[in-house]
């Protein structure tokens, strides 16, 4: 990074450090990482030069993903083995749920968006799955779809996602209702540096596969055999946690440009409404399958919602709501959705 970019991105992550720090005296949810992402979408969209450091949110991202698999205790783990049936549903629901606001957004927008049918089936095909925003962006490319309106919609999404359903659940007073506790609950400073090495050791081994999202899901995976294994090693410390939760936030705030609220007005309306009712959708969903579980639907609301992994699950920690059953739904939907999604656009399953 040269001098320029690393001065932007400094500046970035005071201005949401700021952020952070002012929504803690307000009390407001989830401070850490939705303080610096409003804060950050804010200045992009005027026009300040926001800038994220790749190499931090990977840090991030491996925080997240160690912190998290600590809370699969024996005990845990088999609960969530039980809920099997309960996490294919969900999976089937997903790709439903994401052919349906592809198709929605396809009729909406069919008259006024540009190119070929076949590009305009593919552009609203992968806008409309639920899986990450990067993922989607390139299997949209290789087949042919309209790139910079996949991506806007994955990130217009998200943001909604992320800011509604953490304020919501706070202002109702939905949290710590299920008994998903953690094993560790002290920092013990040689226990930690094992964890951390360990599990950056899993995040770098993913990512030369070139797989989604490897310095969460490989910090996961380690931290998860740890400690189904009966190992407790450390709790990770909570100041940790919180920057890794505010520069997640700043990397997706710094997503929105000042240029996004010209590209398309009507598909970004279009996703945005989307985005509501699948919200509202997703709600319905997990009241039915906390009917069959017996689970708070805050919970599977949670596991359930078109928003992405991390982020879900660090609403789920902040407010103990079942962090292992959240965890578990979304990183199983991702999975499936990243195996599925392609072929079965191969198969004109929008047509």
């Amino acid at each position: 990074m040269d001098a320029r970019l690393f001065m932007r991105a400094a500046a970035t992550l005071a201005a949401a450090l700021a952020a952070a720090l002012l929504c803690v005296w307000l009390k407001t949810p989830l401070p850490w990482m939705l303080g610096p992402l409003i804060a950050t979408s804010a200045l992009s969209l005027m026009g300040a030069p926001t800038q994220s450091w790749t190499p931090a949110r990977n840090a991030a991202q491996w925080a997240i993903g160690a912190a998290l698999g600590l809370y699969f205790t024996p005990q845990v783990t088999a609960l969530v083995l039980q809920l099997w049936w309960a996490i294919l549903l969900a999976i089937v629901w997903a790709l439903l749920l994401g052919w349906g606001f592809g198709h929605w957004l396809q009729r909406v927008v069919r008259d006024r968006m540009p190119g070929s049918a076949s590009e305009r089936r593919a552009t609203s095909y992968f806008a409309g799955a639920i899986g990450g925003a990067s993922e989607m962006t390139l299997l949209a490319e290789r087949a042919g779809a309209r790139t910079d309106l996949v991506a806007a919609a994955h990130s217009l999404r998200l943001l909604l996602v992320t800011v509604i359903l953490p304020v919501a659940f706070t202002w109702t007073g939905l949290h710590g209702t299920d008994p998903s506790l953690p094993g560790a609950r002290d920092v013990r400073l040689p226990g930690l540096a094992v964890l951390l090495l360990a599990t950056a050791a899993g995040a770098w081994l993913l990512s030369r596969t070139r797989r989604a999202n490897p310095w969460f899901l490989g910090a996961l995976a380690v931290a998860m055999g740890l400690t189904m294994a009966g190992l407790e090693l450390s709790a990770m410390p909570q100041a940790l946690t919180n920057a890794a939760q505010l520069i997640i936030g700043v990397s997706l705030g710094v997503r929105f440009r000042a240029e996004f609220l010209h590209t398309a007005p009507r598909w970004l309306a279009a996703v945005a409404v989307g985005t509501l009712g699948m919200i509202a959708l997703c709600v319905g969903f997990a009241a039915l399958l906390a009917w069959a579980t017996g689970l708070s639907a805050a919970t599977l609301v949670l596991g359930t919602s078109p928003g992405g992994i991390a982020e879900m699950a660090i609403t789920a920690k902040v407010l103990q709501l079942g962090v292992p059953v959240v965890t578990a739904f979304q990183v199983c939907r991702l999975v499936a959705v990243l195996m599925l999604v392609e072929p079965l656009h191969r198969w004109g399953w929008l047509r």
